[in-house]
């Protein structure tokens, strides 16, 4: 019987690429170019012009000034800040994206859906109503405030107050990679390794985290991207203190409003080039994916 639902299923499987084809075929080709050509200007005049911009404008006065720029100690101050901020907050949304992903993708429990909920929260709520919130808990006048002065302890207009800002804002990005592709995976292979006898961190090490390690890298590239890049929360929470509370973006902001032109556009450039690295990445993560998702989906089932 095998054998006559396989000749049955063969038809089915060469038939429908023979209509996408015929789809395709039937698109005039004025209407394909046009497409392409809208697609290219629209990058061209959103993305590369202002990109080329930024460079411009940053290697305007050459090299020299461009260089001390950088080095110059309030920037220097404002990139270890940021790579501060991000080498805190990514691991802790790491932890917790696996952790959520694994609970929500592979268990069924009460409180599943108000979980997703609260997951999507920071992609619905402005940065900046986030950085208030941190304010309201932790500002002199807050729910927190008067505790926390009497202790001596800092969380807004110091690092502590810019590391929670950027963990809430990024929070989402790792689990939200992660959920749909261990949904779909399933969790057949996890339960045939505790059969065996592999114990839970066996199983996680072994099994789960060989399937979604392009998925999660996907997820932390993501993630590292939006805490280098973040603006609202961190503006709110830092309190603007030059060489202390101001990250890459913040001291952006500064030396435009100061029109010291030149400078604001070096940092931006190194926030640009930031981005490009990330979309390479996430490019090559994006494609293997692909492949890991399609050879998984080709593996014949016994």
């Amino acid at each position: 019987m095998s054998a006559v639902l396989n000749d049955k299923a063969l038809p089915r499987q060469t038939a429908a690429p023979a209509r996408r084809v015929v789809t395709n075929s039937l698109e005039p080709r004025w209407v394909r170019y046009a497409l392409i050509t809208v697609a290219l200007l629209f990058l061209a005049l959103f993305l590369f012009v202002p990109l080329v911009a930024v460079f411009a404008e940053a290697l305007k006065k050459g090299w020299e000034v461009y260089v001390e720029a950088i080095i110059d100690p309030d920037a220097i101050s404002a990139i270890k800040l940021t790579l501060i901020a991000a080498a805190i907050s990514v691991p802790l949304n790491l932890v917790f994206g696996v952790a959520a992903a694994w609970a929500i993708a592979k268990f069924e429990f009460k409180g599943k859906s108000i979980l997703l909920t609260l997951i999507d929260l920071p992609f619905s709520v402005s940065p900046v109503i986030a950085g208030l919130m941190y304010v309201l808990l932790f500002g002199v006048e807050g729910w927190f405030g008067p505790w926390l002065a009497e202790h001596d302890i800092k969380i807004l207009f110091a690092v502590p107050g810019i590391v929670l800002a950027t963990v809430f804002i990024t929070f989402p990005f790792v689990a939200r990679e992660l959920i749909p592709l261990m949904q779909q995976q399933g969790t057949e292979e996890e339960e045939a390794a505790l059969v065996l006898g592999a114990s839970g961190w066996s199983t996680f090490w072994r099994v789960t985290l060989p399937n979604i390690k392009w998925g999660l890298l996907y997820g932390v590239i993501l993630c590292n991207a939006r805490a280098m890049g973040e603006f609202g929360a961190v503006s709110v929470v830092s309190g603007h203190i030059r060489g202390e509370t101001n990250t890459m973006p913040l001291q952006v902001e500064i030396l435009y409003n100061e029109y010291n032109f030149t400078a604001a556009f070096a940092i931006a450039s190194l926030l640009a080039l930031l981005a490009l690295v990330t979309l390479a990445i996430k490019s090559f993560i994006e494609w293997r994916l692909h492949a890991a998702r399609k050879a998984s989906t080709d593996t014949p089932t016994h």
